[in-house]
């Protein structure tokens, strides 16, 4: 009997999740509806030289979720070479989720509330945007625990759990 190893694929599906997430929220928040950079709070793009200042950290907030991207495929291609890992979809979405989830819950926390260095819609009604924020983050935290176990429960299914030696 051998052991199936579902954390390989679990923490390759945070890692991506958290990458493709904080790419959505840089995408669509900062750059494509233009209501945020990483320091518009703390540094107002008023001016050509805050714009620049806050472009720089758009670009570093980038890097960092490039980086979770790139470590995230480095780690499902090592979850690819091992017999040990079960593929499942349900698995594989449910981390990707779960990674979205924790990446909005806890830079929401860190960037929105506790250090202010930015909201998600600033002005009139900031803070009902930010608890949404944070509540879509819990939302899908959620959901992503959920669907990981019925990734378990397919594998199970599929007799991934045993194998005869």
């Amino acid at each position: 009997m051998t052991k199936m190893n579902r954390g390989a694929m679990i923490s390759a599906g945070i890692l991506l999740g958290t990458g493709l997430g904080g790419f959505v929220d840089g995408i669509l928040l900062h750059q494509i509806l233009q209501w945020h950079n990483m320091l518009s709070s703390a540094r107002p793009p008023t001016t050509l030289l805050q714009m620049k200042y806050n472009m720089v950290w758009d670009g570093l907030f980038h890097a960092f979720t490039w980086t979770m991207v790139a470590l995230g495929l480095w780690r499902l291609w090592k979850a690819g070479e091992r017999s040990d890992v079960p593929w499942s979809r349900a698995t594989f979405l449910g981390s990707l989720v779960l990674g979205w989830g924790l990446f909005n819950f806890i830079e929401g926390m860190i960037d929105h509330e506790i250090l202010g260095i930015h909201h998600v819609h600033p002005g009139p009604g900031q803070l009902a945007w930010d608890l949404g924020f944070l509540a879509l983050g819990l939302i899908q935290i959620a959901v992503g625990i959920g669907w990981i176990r019925l990734g378990r429960r397919d594998a199970t299914a599929r007799g991934c759990g045993a194998s005869t030696a």
